[in-house]
């Protein structure tokens, strides 16, 4: 007998076609939804009454219904159990394969881009979300103010003042649900603004570029080399900028380049997108403050908690001031929930946020150092780049090597690792982009062993 399914689905959606008798009618709208898919298999049906009250027909159709599909094996049925789906047939079938497709699973997975989620602060978090139920002003219950929760806002400034040299006031800040939806906005604002053209650095975050795009922006890779981007190649009145940890050469913006992009701001009148990628993670160098601070009045700062916490929050912020504050003026979208917010802000206000963020650093710097010292013994001709802070680093072949081949090789024998051309526009630059902030330490050398039998004989 099939196993019984947590999964009640106490509202059916069924169309009767009108021809025949009514329980014929609910029997054959059951079927379909079955083998479609739209009622997957487990689900526990509703009783006969409310599935009878629901259709607005008698209970006995219902009863004929399925009885007719468990003799037939859509259905099963026990005693003070209810009533589920029991066939899987082809439909159903497939549709769980792809399911399982879309979500590959690799052995060892170096991609960049995520945190050690096995670290993200389950307990701190819970507390937190119970405190902020309890004390959230019932006011703030209604619908949530279009820059964000005012208590997190002021959090959030003195924490960017502090912490990453910022100017910013809680006016200043909007609370969104990530640096994607703040760019996507913020593009809607320059286009109602006149600006239609973005620059954006070659190689860069290639999910960024896309989301610039939906907006109907066009985008101008500009080149990035030793120094960061190439700010003599600019054009028009607004760029896209990872200053403190470029993504994904890992470069950060040089003294004079960040001088040279601010006068270019200020001489065209325009606008500089800051992603503050990666700025709280640094290893063997000073912290860099933001491009913010130097000229707020053209800096539009952003960041969020992706890599602080877990993509799954949802959380993220930008500060805009000055000009760039019309921007803010038709907002085409609202921030995460309220509850969420006061969440996150209870955890800040407690200092369990930057008791996390200091565990990270300590956490994510002897990860590093594992993976440098695999590299050096797997790879040792390889060089190494951007390994100075973030969650990545660069790996360059000492002779030519077609990359996105040795990706596809890799990823074959379980391990997942991202070539460099993946995230170019123009750019000649070649290598692989390797993540190491959400591998387990005891995995790191034999992952990297893993990608050196990879390589081409």
């Amino acid at each position: 007998m099939a196993k019984q399914s947590t999964r009640a689905a106490w509202t059916v959606v069924l169309t009767l076609d009108g021809d025949g008798k009514l329980h014929r009618q609910v029997e054959r709208a059951l079927r379909e939804a079955i083998r479609s898919g739209r009622v997957s298999t487990g689900t526990v049906l509703p009783p006969s009454r409310e599935l009878a009250a629901q259709l607005d027909c008698s209970r006995w159709a219902v009863t004929q219904a399925y009885s007719q599909l468990v003799t037939e094996g859509y259905l099963a049925t026990r005693i003070g159990s209810g009533t589920w789906v029991s066939w899987s047939g082809p439909t159903q079938r497939t549709s769980r394969r792809t399911a399982a497709a879309s979500v590959a699973t690799y052995r060892f997975d170096l991609a960049p881009g995520a945190p050690d989620l096995r670290a993200f602060p389950r307990t701190r978090w819970a507390e937190a979300a119970r405190s902020a139920a309890r004390t959230v002003p019932t006011a703030d219950l209604g619908y949530p103010d279009e820059q964000g929760y005012r208590p997190l806002r002021e959090l959030m400034a003195d924490y960017l003042q502090r912490s990453r040299g910022a100017i910013a006031s809680a006016a200043d800040v909007v609370i969104r649900s990530g640096v994607s939806v703040s760019v996507a906005e913020i593009c809607v604002g320059l286009r109602a603004m006149g600006i239609d053209r973005i620059a954006v650095e070659d190689p860069g975050w290639t999910r960024l570029r896309t989301v610039i795009e939906s907006t109907g922006m066009r985008v101008d890779p500009v080149p990035v080399d030793e120094h960061g981007l190439q700010v003599e190649r600019l054009s028009g009145r607004a760029v896209v900028v990872t200053a403190a940890h470029q993504f994904p050469t890992g470069v950060v913006l040089a003294p004079h380049r960040r001088l040279e992009l601010i006068d270019w701001a200020r001489r065209n009148n325009g606008v500089i997108l800051e992603d503050d990628y990666d700025a709280e993670f640094r290893y063997d160098r000073s912290p860099v403050g933001t491009l913010q601070g130097m000229a707020p009045e053209h800096v539009v700062l952003l960041g969020s908690v992706s890599k602080t916490l877990s993509p799954a929050i949802g959380i993220g912020w930008f500060v805009a001031q000055g000009t760039w504050r019309g921007l803010l003026e038709r907002p085409s979208v609202l921030g995460p929930s309220t509850i969420g917010q006061a969440t996150f802000a209870e955890l800040m206000a407690a200092g369990a946020y930057d008791r996390h963020l200091r565990a990270m650093q300590r956490r994510y710097k002897r990860r590093r150092d594992l993976v440098l010292t695999a590299l050096h013994h797997e790879l040792p001709t390889w060089a190494i780049g951007g390994a100075a802070a973030g969650l990545h680093l660069t790996l360059t072949p000492p002779t030519p090597v077609d990359t996105s081949q040795l990706a596809t090789a890799a990823r074959a024998a379980g391990t997942r690792i991202v070539p460099l051309p993946d995230y170019r526009i123009h750019s000649t630059q070649d290598g692989l982009v390797l993540g190491y902030g959400n591998i387990p330490d005891n995995e790191i050398s034999p992952a990297i062993h893993a990608l050196r039998g990879c390589l081409p004989r």
